[in-house]
């Protein structure tokens, strides 16, 4: 019987659906947590620390067990994880003396289940044998821009119609997605990368010149993408002078549609384009970009600046996993996690240093956005630096 993979497809497709709405659902509601729920703002803060530090946890977990444990039996976890803890959000911070602790028992279980999508998923899609996997790579990537937007746009529509009062409702319904897509994952085909006690192990990566390259691309990739797509509201704000609530709406959407487009476009144009030459000059727009943010006199350009940096950043992390997966063939779970890793650690890393230039700069953001160019600038030299040992090996 012919194994269909296109059920593979739909349910990674959803798993990224599901990292968006766990990353970008709880933060619609910090305002409402510290209304309703007497949250100090200083508390709320640690709510995506919380978050993005038990990702990373998990990448490391999974570099070392998943192989144990099997790729089906954890990407179920990862939805029964994500499913459970934005259904309790809903339901254990009133159950708490302190919602707060309530709040973060969630967050961490749900941050489980986001940091488990984000190293299995981009490897069983890439176990399935399609033609133009980095193609195929790209569209699956754009599928977390689309969640993220949805969950903006759709929320902020929920509100508006029954109110930000019945947000425990919309809890329990993008709840939803990840437990109906356990069932997609208990029964359709999924490969492994290697064969059982043959994928490499993470001593052996860190012994290989080209993993450190991957590493560093990946990095500055997330660093890329999160430095600004984190300021994006603060620059709606700025340029354009709307309200924050208006401002976190704009901002942020009109990033990861950005995003989004250049994934989906690549996507479906990628078998006619070579993956390095569209990456470096997706890098130097991203340069370009995030020059145009800092510089420009007139507010509207630095918008168009940050917007645009949607679209630069949208190939660097799905690319990268495409560029290095079939050098390192042995790769295995060890080399996704690896990478998933130094995403998460780019993605924490480049904010911060925004933040902290701004800070330093006497709350000037443009100054600590062009702080941020260091990042797509090493990615780009980098990138170089592959292109020409890539020429080098392909001469007789």
């Amino acid at each position: 019987m012919r194994k269909n993979y296109r059920k593979t497809l739909t349910a990674c497709y959803l798993g990224f659906i599901t990292q968006a709405i766990c990353a970008n659902f709880a933060p619609l509601l910090f305002l409402k947590f510290h209304h309703d729920l007497g949250i100090p703002l200083g508390k709320i803060a640690l709510i995506p620390m919380v978050f993005f530090f038990t990702q990373l946890l998990v990448d490391v977990f999974c570099a070392y067990v998943v192989d144990l444990i099997g790729y089906r039996q954890c990407v179920i976890v990862s939805e029964i994880a994500s499913g459970l803890g934005l259904a309790g959000l809903a339901v254990l911070p009133g159950l708490l003396p302190d919602p707060f602790i309530g709040i973060l028992i969630c967050v961490f279980l749900y941050a489980i289940g986001s940091g488990l999508i984000e190293v299995l998923v981009s490897p069983i899609v890439e176990a399935c044998p399609f033609e133009h996997k980095d193609a195929v790579m790209s569209l699956l990537h754009s599928f977390y821009c689309w969640g993220w937007v949805g969950v903006t746009l759709l929320s902020t529509l929920f509100f508006a119609l029954f109110s930000l009062d019945q947000w425990r409702i919309l809890a329990c319904l993008w709840a939803l997605i990840p437990l109906y897509n356990i069932f997609n994952f208990a029964v359709c085909p999924i490969e492994r990368l290697t064969e059982e006690g043959k994928g490499m192990s993470v001593g052996s990566l860190f012994r290989v010149p080209l993993f450190w390259l991957a590493v560093l691309l990946m990095v500055c990739a997330g660093a890329s993408e999160l430095s600004m797509a984190q300021w994006a509201s603060a620059y709606v704000e700025a340029a354009l002078g709307f309200s924050k609530a208006v401002g976190d709406l704009i901002g942020p959407c009109l990033f990861a549609v950005t995003m989004g487009v250049s994934r989906a476009l690549y996507g479906k144009f990628g078998q006619k384009l070579n993956l390095e030459t569209t990456m470096t000059a997706s890098a130097v727009l991203c340069v370009g970009c995030y020059l145009l943010a800092s510089l420009a006199a007139a507010p509207v350009l630095g918008l168009i600046g940050c917007v645009c940096c949607g679209f630069s950043v949208g190939l660097m992390w799905p690319g990268t996993i495409s560029l290095v997966s079939p050098r390192l063939k042995n790769g295995g779970t060890a080399l996704f996690a690896m990478l998933a890793m130094a995403g998460d650690l780019g993605g924490t890393c480049g904010p911060s240093l925004v933040g902290a230039v701004t800070q330093h700069a006497g709350d000037r953001l443009q100054a600590g956005v062009l702080a941020g160019v260091v990042f797509p600038l090493i990615l780009l030299v980098v990138l170089i630096c592959l292109r020409r040992k890539t020429a080098a090996d392909e001469q007789p």
